[in-house]
This record gives C-alpha cells, structure tokens and sequence, in this order.
C-alpha cells in the first residue's frame, strides 16, 4: 500500500483510508496470553500483517484477547484475512507453546469463533489508540 503525504493511500484506481480496530478473544476466554507466548502472538502478528503489507498502528494484549489496529486496502476481504490469521496464529501458538496451551485447552483450540471489529475514523484514530496502548493499566 503506497501512502501519500496527506495520510491517505493511493493504488491505481482508489484513494483511500480503512481503518479498523481488531478485537481477538481466546477460547472460553481463558487467560493463556502471558510471558512468553504473548510476545511471541505480537511478534508473529506484527510479521504476519507486514508480509501482507497491512501496516498495524497499535496493538496489546490482554491475557484473554488481544487488540489490534490496522489499515487495510479496499479490496481485502476482512472476513477471509481475520479467519485465515487466527487459524496461522492458533497453528504457531500451538506449535511453539504447546506446553502453555495445553494447560487450558485439550482439543486444537485457542481463539474463539467470534471476535469484534470496527471502523476508525480519524477523529477517533487517537482515542484507540491510546485505548489499546492503555490495556494492561
């Protein structure tokens, strides 16, 4: 996604600014996003969205979910993009910190079938935010 001066994207036929606030809750809310698996879930979104050129502007966890704002591109199906990286980041969770998941979940579960998202305007932009920064106080 190319970025203008003016804080809107340009591709060829479309300029643009989309932007939504992400809301990913683990299974049965149970608190497994701690110590070393949180930073790996931030590290693994931050790279998963960068590989498919979704820049992220905030993102925090909570031991039960995990927030996420993005810009995304008018084209993207966000349904399809949601799912398939809940399902990648599940997979690698489960991979690399099984022994941490495996103390809540005993079948391959780790985020639960629903989650929230919205849009951002740009007067609301800051106020989320700040939102997201100011979990964990």
């Amino acid at each position: 996604m190319k970025l203008r001066a003016d804080g809107y994207y340009v591709n060829r036929h479309s300029c643009y600014l989309l932007q939504y606030h992400l809301v990913l809750v683990t299974k049965y809310r149970k608190p497994v996003i701690t110590g070393n698996l949180e930073k790996a879930l931030k590290g693994y979104t931050l790279q998963y969205f960068k590989d498919r050129d979704i820049p992220v502007h905030a993102m925090e966890t909570m031991p039960d979910h995990i927030h996420i704002l993005f810009d995304a591109p008018p084209q993207m199906n966000l349904a399809e993009f949601i799912n398939a990286f809940k399902s990648a980041s599940s997979r690698q969770m489960r991979k690399r910190h099984g022994d941490q998941v495996s103390k809540y979940y005993w079948e391959p579960y780790f985020w639960s079938l629903s989650y929230f998202i919205g849009t951002v305007s740009d007067r609301t932009k800051q106020a989320v935010e700040a939102y997201i920064r100011n979990q964990k106080q």
